[in-house]
């Protein structure tokens, strides 16, 4: 019964660490490259300006510790968890973008060349 128990408590904390790490990436995605519903997002990115907020809003790996931190007490049960676990799910956010974001960049430099083309 106890090896059942554990197994089924591992298979949670899993669930809880890759939810916690898509959330992550989606909720600093929206922060630091998406105009947001509303262009509520822009909006604050033009509020914040190029001071410390500003520039931590314009930089995805930086805005993903912040995020993170939240994150970090809903995936370790043990606060001695906590900064492994929010370097970690910062750490996730990075991977993704890396892997998602070089086809958003090609799309980008697509874009720009079909620009200067027509212009």
């Amino acid at each position: 019964m106890d090896v059942l128990r554990t197994e089924t408590l591992a298979g949670e904390r899993a669930l809880r660490f890759a939810l916690a790490g898509l959330a992550v990436w989606r909720l600093t995605h929206l922060l630091a490259l998406e105009d947001g519903p509303a262009d509520v997002i822009v909006k604050l990115r033009v509020r914040a300006g190029s001071g410390p907020f500003g520039e931590l809003m314009d930089c995805f790996d930086c805005l993903s510790i912040w995020v993170a931190g939240g994150f970090a007490p809903f995936v370790a049960r043990r606060p001695r968890e906590w900064i492994v676990s929010w370097l970690a799910l910062s750490g996730i956010a990075c991977a993704l973008q890396r892997s998602v974001g070089a086809g958003e960049e090609q799309e980008l430099d697509l874009m720009a060349d079909a620009g200067a083309l027509q212009g």
